[in-house]
């Protein structure tokens, strides 16, 4: 039977499920049939449209056991990160939503709160779920309302500090929270360090199915009422567990413990979840699942089990789109060929080596790279530690994500003038992933930080040589952000000043437009679109565009009007950087700055969403001209009136 024929009519089952009161009902043979037949409409559906599918190929039982144990929306079910809740989101009455899922007007990617009462929390950032289940828990407690809250956890999640830090306060709260563990050994590529080591050697061990069918009967036949009978169930837990693998790292900490429990075994799983249910405490739940279960294609890609691709066949998981040069190949490509040359460079990543490209690099130099887990606070501080010590570092992570470690890159790294240079890919309005993934945010927030540098490439040939120059950089840190996609086609530059590439320039010098990175070519398009009503535009790339440059503020003095365009928040952006620079240097000439609302945008295709901003080359060509044509009648009045005041 094939994919389509599949997933008709939703599947006899799936098409009976309008929400967690449905699949309670069902009894164990139609759980699996129903597993099944979930399976086949993620794939055929998302091969449609491009999503995660290997997180929620492999979290199919482990989302029906948690809808049959809890009581969602009353109960609280918070997915970390959230690219695993396509499940959730079937069992909660969405299943035509994803015929558009990620595309304007269908599904999120994510939970989302617009979607559904079922969904709570939109973060898609890693590392959180536990400190909002924390908050929680303690409402509830003090409020007196007997509702659970379970957080679904990644071991990949669980390398980030702040899962740490939360388990420490759940523990010490001691309210009702269950907390899943779904250990697959990955976040997007094979999960990184101790804990990730400690939890393989449970996986691995010889004696691991027979614990799974240990533990399976040990929870299923035992009546499960309340603290006494977790008691007896934990006692017997423990017993496999210290013959199995040491496993009091969580119990240490204060919380009880139950597992390992097979996480595609659904009558154990939900064993498993009715006794941390009834217990009236924390407890972790730790669940075995593997990843892009059930399709064979997702379980044979070593690098990261299909875990977020385009549009793809659903027989083969061979991508549909013609491959194409990316921003982020050209990246490490370029990366490869400095490491050849220069053996203190060294690449640190947090969990997504493949994504940003410093896989290339680990290929090839393997003791040069780090990846340090889903820890961008660590990977900054570790990255100063790596420059105090003599080395170059190159951190890539996506642009929204570098946030997370703004006091690190402040204080660990800017203040102590260390050159360390951040990679933000992903910068920008990149489309599907929605506003938690926006890379709008860095120009802005890390403009403040002094002696920090930021370039933005508008090509594959300026993202080389900057990222060459970046490198070169000994005292201080340096950004170098590019958006996702298909690199633009090269644009020369007529003319350079100091660091400033001039694009085009015209024999008018009415307007200076200065285009941030990717957005040179709309620049082209908007001054040829200007020059047709009969006015002159100068087009720049700044290339570095923190601190602003002093040659930037002179070409501006020479013209009637700026106007920036950016891929970035307008608030504390480039444009602003530039008017402000323009005041101190008592340059009075009218500033126009173009960029993006600091706002949630919603989900949909970079150009819709661009489109909807008003940075299209028509959009901005219109509001240019306006301007322009503004400062000349505005010009005529003056003299107007001058004339006036002689006669």
């Amino acid at each position: 039977m094939s994919v389509e024929e599949g997933t008709a009519n939703h599947g006899r089952l799936l098409g009976t499920v309008r929400g967690p009161q449905d699949v309670k009902r069902m009894t164990a043979e139609q759980l699996d049939i129903l597993a099944a037949e979930i399976r086949d409409f993620l794939i055929a559906k998302v091969s449609r449209t491009g999503g995660h599918v290997g997180p929620n190929l492999g979290v199919v039982e482990l989302t029906l056991a948690m809808h049959r144990v809890f009581d969602s929306p009353r109960d609280r079910l918070l997915f970390d990160t959230g690219h695993q809740a396509y499940v959730h989101k079937i069992v909660t009455g969405r299943q035509e939503g994803f015929d558009k899922l990620r595309q304007r007007g269908g599904l999120s990617g994510y939970p989302s709160q617009a979607e559904s009462e079922h969904d709570l929390i939109e973060n898609s950032h890693a590392s959180t779920a536990l400190s909002y289940a924390d908050g929680l828990a303690k409402a509830y407690a003090l409020r007196g309302e007997k509702r659970s809250v379970v957080a679904v956890v990644g071991d990949g999640a669980l390398t980030g500090g702040m899962c740490w830090e939360a388990l420490n306060n759940i523990a010490t709260a001691g309210n009702p929270l269950v907390i899943v563990v779904n250990d697959n050994g990955r976040s997007y590529s094979p999960t990184i360090g101790g804990l990730a080591d400690h939890l393989s050697s449970l996986r691995l061990n010889p004696s691991y199915e027979k614990v799974l069918d240990t533990v399976k009967d040990a929870l299923g036949s035992t009546p499960l009422v309340g603290r006494p009978m977790y008691e007896v169930l934990h006692a017997v837990k423990k017993g496999i567990k210290d013959a199995v693998a040491p496993q009091a790292m969580f119990e240490d900490l204060g919380i009880k413990y139950v597992g390992p429990v097979d996480g595609h075994d659904i009558p154990a799983i939900e064993s498993a979840l009715r006794a941390a249910k009834n217990f009236g405490g924390p407890v972790i739940v730790h669940a075995v699942t593997r990843k892009g279960y059930g399709y064979r294609p997702a379980e044979e890609d070593e690098a990261d089990c299909l875990h977020g691709p385009g549009a793809f066949d659903a027989e083969t998981g061979k991508l549909l789109a013609v491959p194409s040069v990316k921003w982020t190949n050209v990246f490490a490509d370029e990366l490869v060929a400095i490491a050849d040359e220069r053996p203190d460079v060294v690449g640190i990543t947090a969990a997504m080596a493949e994504p940003t490209g410093i896989a290339t690099l680990a290929r090839k130099y393997p003791n040069r790279v780090y990846d340090v887990g889903i820890a961008e606070q660590h990977a900054a501080t570790s990255a100063a530690g790596l420059a105090m010590g003599g080395l170059h570092p190159v951190v890539a992570v996506y642009a929204t994500f570098l946030n997370r470690a703004f006091d690190q890159v402040l204080l660990d790294v800017a203040m102590h003038k260390l050159p360390v240079t951040f990679v933000l890919d992903r910068a920008g309005i990149t489309g599907p992933d929605g506003p938690s993934h926006y890379g709008i945010w860095d120009m802005s927030v890390f403009g403040v930080v002094p002696g920090l540098r930021i370039a933005a490439p508008r090509d594959s040939a300026t993202l080389r040589e900057e990222l060459r120059e970046a490198i070169a950089v000994d005292d201080g840190p340096t950004i170098l952000r590019f958006p996702t996609g298909t690199v633009a086609a090269d644009l020369p530059a007529v003319r350079r000043v100091g660091p400033v590439d001039v694009l085009a320039e015209s024999a008018r010098t009415d307007v200076l437009l200065v285009a941030v990175g990717s957005f040179a070519g709309l620049g082209m398009e908007v001054a040829t679109r200007v020059a047709e009503q009969g006015y002159g535009v100068t087009v720049v790339d700044p290339r570095w565009v923190r601190p602003v440059p002093a040659e930037l503020v002179e070409l501006a003095a020479g013209h009637r009007l700026v106007v920036t365009v950016e891929d970035g928040v307008r608030v504390g952006g480039v444009g602003s950087a530039l008017a402000q620079a323009m005041r101190d240097a008592d340059v009075r000439v009218p500033v126009k700055d173009l960029g993006v609302p600091a706002d949630w945008h919603p989900h949909g295709t970079r150009a819709q969403i661009l489109a909807d901003l008003g940075l299209t080359a028509q959009d901005v060509a219109r509001d240019v001209t306006g301007w322009i044509s503004g400062l000349d009648a505005q010009s005529v009045e003056t003299a107007a009136d001058e004339a006036t005041a002689k006669n």
